[in-house]
């Protein structure tokens, strides 16, 4: 093992696959794999996956492939396929060899149902789907041998051929394993091996009319592939027996070990790929890469950095035991990575104008600010100081509250790197609705403290002349609740409305201008931003990544979750 091994925290995988290698096990090797079908995007869930079985066989010296598990062409579509692979990489992994797919072994997994059926230990079934529910008894009642159990191995190879020429209906027969229908584990109760499907695959177009399942044919890829720890999330501990009852019937070397850790949930989202798919077809968000989305498209696009997905999946732990990982840990995590890297900047996202009565006519000033305030390597950025200025609407008030630390008439307040500005009157239109400020300015006040007197607060601020309008799109919580799914009710049903947040006047310094798509900033006193793809040269959009510090206040069972008050 490297140095990297030896500081990574520890778990019960890690317990296991060291004492493999004390014993020799698989010679001492690790080759694990990740194997998503594509059937939707990945979500949060499947990137802690993704780095547990790279990070594995990294921190092992070992390799990890990328397999799509890919037996169900119906839900299947090369888009899945692409956009996994553009995550697995943005993620910083790197797979062994080529791209793998279970179709890549439907010729090997035929012939070993074959090798099944002429065992006497797989039979065609004819059973309705009804039917076939009916034999397969409840969790406190056995099932029953189907009819079809004693037909002859002559009989099951002809029907199995015929199936494969595609001669019968689908649902007319499937093939089924002969294990026991008095089991006590459902899974092992005769499951089925093989089912009609007339649908073209992605990968091997009309070729095949039967296509195996999917606990069929995991296990035996794994062996195929010589994985030695097959690594999977909880719900598949039931399946186990079967994973190890297929390698056990058939003529293979290889035997890896599955083991299972608890999934990964997050709270106020859903990662069901069924829920997923429907927020996306009924146009509730836009596309799987929707910023509110849990997909790992979806924070991507949101500003999440690749090494805070990582920290977040390492900080979360591996376990046996399921629960649900707050959002604001995976918060914390990408505020604490941008905190070091992402540059600051200024932006008005809902601008007052501001004109300084006894600031000149025509004069401009080039102020200088630090792009990081801890970090000189990253330089300066130019700020234009001028008469008319854009402060924020909600750093002023008429009727401050107690200890209130923005603007307000008669009182000062500093403009971030500039001057200290005083409100001396306010203009409104005929609705009473604020439309402008006159203030004065204190041109001794660059860069040090006024005289005789303390300035208690500071507010962000753009030149008016010298900004440029961009969308700005604040993102929050995808539902109000803190389990969505887990409900009596529609998960829809506790949408957030106040989700999406768009803002399509903002105004931000002239350099953003130039930033490239997926740049981070901090906005100063909003937060961290990322440019979305849906910028153009003329108009920049902007996404919240995350706020500056955690704003949703905890309430029971969080159904009166509501934002914290911004500090000035």
């Amino acid at each position: 093992m490297n140095d990297k091994t030896a500081v990574a925290p520890s778990n019960f995988i890690r317990h296991i696959i060291d004492e493999d290698i004390k014993n020799n096990k698989n010679q001492g090797k690790v080759k694990t794999r990740f194997p998503p079908e594509p059937n939707g995007y990945l979500h949060i869930g499947h990137a802690k996956s993704i780095c547990l079985n790279f990070g594995l066989a990294k921190d092992y010296q070992g390799v990890c492939n990328l397999r799509f598990d890919d037996t169900n062409p119906e839900k299947e579509d090369m888009e899945y396929v692409d956009s996994i692979k553009e995550d697995v990489t943005w993620l910083g992994f790197k797979w062994f060899e080529d791209v793998k797919y279970s179709s890549d072994y439907f010729d090997k997994l035929y012939q070993y149902a074959i090798d099944l059926i002429k065992d006497g230990k797989a039979y065609v079934c004819s059973l309705s789907p009804e039917q076939a529910r009916e034999y397969r008894g409840s969790l406190t009642e056995p099932g029953k041998d189907s009819p079809y159990r004693s037909r002859t191995i002559e009989e099951n190879l002809e029907l199995f051929e015929k199936m494969k020429q595609g001669k019968f209906d689908e649902g007319e027969h499937v093939l089924r394993a002969k294990i026991d229908m008095a089991s006590g584990n459902m899974n092992m109760r005769d499951p089925i091996i093989y089912r009609i499907r007339k649908e073209a695959h992605h990968q091997t177009g009309n070729q095949w009319c039967i296509y195996p399942m999917y606990d069929y044919t995991h296990c035996i890829s794994d062996a195929l592939e010589g994985i030695t720890h097959s690594v999977c999330t909880l719900e598949f501990e039931d399946h186990r027996p079967l994973y190890d009852w297929f390698l056990d019937q058939i003529d293979i070397d290889c035997h890896p070990q599955q083991i299972e850790f608890a999934r990964l949930n997050l709270n106020y989202t859903v990662t069901s790929k069924r829920k997923l798919k429907q927020l996306v077809d009924e146009n509730i968000v836009n596309g799987w890469d929707d910023p509110r989305m849990p997909t790992i498209s979806g924070f991507r696009r949101r500003g999440y950095t690749p090494a805070s997905i990582r920290d977040f999946s390492e900080r979360t732990g591996v376990t046996k035991v399921d629960g649900i990982v707050d959002m604001s840990l995976l918060e914390f995590c990408i505020r604490e990575d941008l905190e070091h890297h992402a540059a600051r900047t200024m932006c008005v996202i809902r601008p007052l104008k501001v004109i300084i009565d006894n600031y000149e006519e025509d004069k401009i000033e080039k102020l200088s600010a630090p792009k990081h305030p801890k970090n000189t390597d990253m330089g300066n950025r130019s700020l234009i100081m001028e008469k008319e200025i854009y402060i924020d609407h909600q750093d002023f008030t008429e009727d401050p509250p107690p200890k209130y630390k923005r603007l307000t008439t008669g009182k000062e307040i500093r403009l971030r790197n500039s001057y200290v500005i005083k409100c001396e009157s306010v203009v409104k239109d005929e609705q009473g609705n604020i439309t402008e400020l006159h203030c004065s300015y204190d041109p001794e006040t660059l860069g040090k403290n006024p005289e005789g007197r303390k300035v208690q607060g500071v507010i962000h601020w753009v030149s008016a002349n010298h900004s440029h309008v961009a969308v700005v799109k604040e993102y929050d919580r995808l539902f109000t609740v803190e389990k969505p799914d887990g409900q009596n009710q529609d998960f829809l049903s506790f949408y957030n409305p106040n989700s999406l947040v768009e803002h399509t006047s903002a105004r931000i310094e002239p350099d953003l201008i130039k930033a490239q798509v997926g740049e981070n900033f901090q906005f100063e006193r909003e937060g961290y931003f990322v440019k979305d793809k849906d910028s153009s040269d003329e108009l920049p959009v902007f996404n919240r990544t995350v706020t500056l510090r955690d704003n949703w206040e905890k309430k029971p069972d969080n159904k009166d979750a509501k934002p914290r008050r911004r500090r000035g």
